[in-house]
């Protein structure tokens, strides 16, 4: 009797740790490199806040900004140990992955970004969500951040002034391209480096958003910036094949929704966020925002445009075109 009362208690014993662990949510970990402030850093939030509504008990959000937990050289790495579920890097640092993203880098490719959604959203654009499936990494969706301006210790009117200047670029050789083709020298640093070589002129200038500008204080240690609109600064939000595939089919349809959702609200955010910063950067008063002439920006176009028969091989000619098309 006291044989069979001890197993029965190990039974339930053995029930109850299994139930539990059963019972224990999936936990997403999300890592970004950005602000809370900012268009990603609000939709990691807005993802993690609707995740936990609609999936609560089943699946736990842990959102990591600002380099918390990865910085930008690693997040994709930790992604495919599993060390993180879902990160938003940049688009240009997926070079490593596939060529067909370089076309986001391309210089004066895109007018705004109406001409960005116009792309993305075409059957083209969404091909590229899956381009690196073979690599293990799924992409989810394009989240916005904005279009390109650049800073420097002098004013930029004209390609001519950027010679000799050293440019922080991202790790992309697309960019790289860029600053050559008007005889800058681009350096590759991470995103968390940037203030401080800025601040002790490790490094001239550099290329962002107007939100990324504001939150990360750059304005502060560069005396003139140029809207330029030259370039893109767009997000994919990606998670492992492994990870995506290990989730009970009804999590993944419920996150995919939460997914699409967030999307819109980011997206329509970025362009709000980065007219908001911008204000609050002129009136700061550290800084000057040149505003070039349409005759000064088609000498820029003119110069970095070459940039694109460089790699329309390596991305395909066609994604090219039709990417071009939507900025007609």
């Amino acid at each position: 009797m006291l044989k069979f009362l001890a197993r029965s208690l190990l039974l339930a014993a053995a029930l109850t740790m299994f139930t539990n662990a059963y019972a224990e949510p999936i936990v997403i970990k999300f890592s970004h490199v950005v602000t809370e402030n900012t268009p990603k850093g609000k939709g990691a939030n807005m993802f993690k806040q609707l995740v936990e509504e609609r999936l609560a008990g089943k699946v736990e959000v842990q959102v990591f900004p600002s380099s918390q937990l990865f910085g930008d050289a690693d997040e994709i790495i930790a992604l495919l140990k599993n060390d993180v579920q879902i990160i938003a890097p940049a688009l240009s640092k997926f070079s490593k992955f596939t060529d067909v993203l370089q076309l986001y880098d391309l210089p004066f490719l895109f007018n705004d970004l109406d001409a960005v959604a116009c792309f993305q959203e075409s059957s083209s654009g969404k091909e590229m969500l899956d381009s690196m499936s073979k690599k293990g990494i799924k992409g989810l969706a394009y989240w916005h951040n904005g279009m390109k301006q650049l800073s420097a210790p002098v004013p930029l009117r004209t390609p001519e002034s950027a010679a000799g200047l050293k440019f922080r670029i991202m790790s992309s050789d697309v960019l790289q391209a860029q600053f050559q083709a008007v005889k800058a020298n681009p350096q590759k640093l991470a995103f968390s480096e940037v203030y401080l070589a800025l601040q002790t002129g490790q490094i001239d200038g550099q290329e962002n958003t107007w939100s990324n500008i504001y939150s990360q204080k750059f304005f502060e240690v560069q005396p003139y910036f140029v809207e330029s609109n030259h370039g893109l600064l767009d997000y994919m939000l990606v998670t492992s094949q492994r990870f995506w595939k290990s989730l009970p089919a009804d999590i993944r349809t419920e996150l995919d929704k939460i997914i699409t959702e967030v999307t819109v609200a980011v997206n329509d955010l970025a362009s709000k966020e980065n007219e908001d910063a911008k204000k609050l950067i002129i009136d700061s008063g550290k800084t000057e925002i040149i505003k070039l002439t349409a005759e000064e920006k088609g000498k820029w176009r003119a110069a970095m445009k070459p940039v694109w028969d460089q790699f329309k091989d390596e991305i395909g000619a066609n994604y090219v075109e039709k990417a071009a098309a939507c900025s007609n």
